[in-house]
């Protein structure tokens, strides 16, 4: 079982993790790493806006909660623009809580792979280690639009 805590940008507070949870439930997405094991949501919040006031307090509340992951959410890097404390953000949990981090929770919907493509924005090298885990196939983004 793999006990999993989301933090969402606070941008989308109003979000209800919709496009989240499923992933979560069918494994895509980030979630693709846990093919073949069960999953439970231990805990799902908002960095409380920049500079992420709330991502200390929610990754002490999530580990409490069992959390073995903690995932930043596909809205960090879609967002425009993105978080610019995504590094710290996963950095500062790693290292706090010994717990191991994934950016990215759905796949990236179609129309936001469309718009940064067009606008650049992941075109350096460092990006591409970051959008990995969400990107997925065609089909399956465009079923996130």
């Amino acid at each position: 079982m793999k006990k999993i805590g989301i933090i969402i940008c606070d941008r989308y507070r109003r979000c209800a993790g919709g496009k989240c949870l499923r992933a979560m439930r069918d494994k895509e997405g980030a979630f693709s790493i846990y093919a073949g094991l069960d999953v439970e949501l231990v805990g799902f919040t908002t960095c409380d806006g920049c500079p992420g006031g709330n991502i200390e307090y929610a990754g002490e509340e999530m580990v409490k909660n069992g959390a073995t992951v903690i995932h930043l959410a596909t809205g960090l890097v879609v967002g425009y623009p993105p978080c610019p404390h995504i590094d710290a953000f996963k950095a500062f949990l790693e290292k706090r809580y010994g717990i191991a981090v994934v950016v990215g929770t759905h796949p990236i919907p179609k129309k936001y792979l469309d718009m940064h493509t067009h606008l650049g924005t992941w075109t350096d090298a460092a990006w591409a280690p970051v959008i990995a885990p969400t990107l997925s196939d065609e089909v399956t983004r465009a079923n996130y639009d």
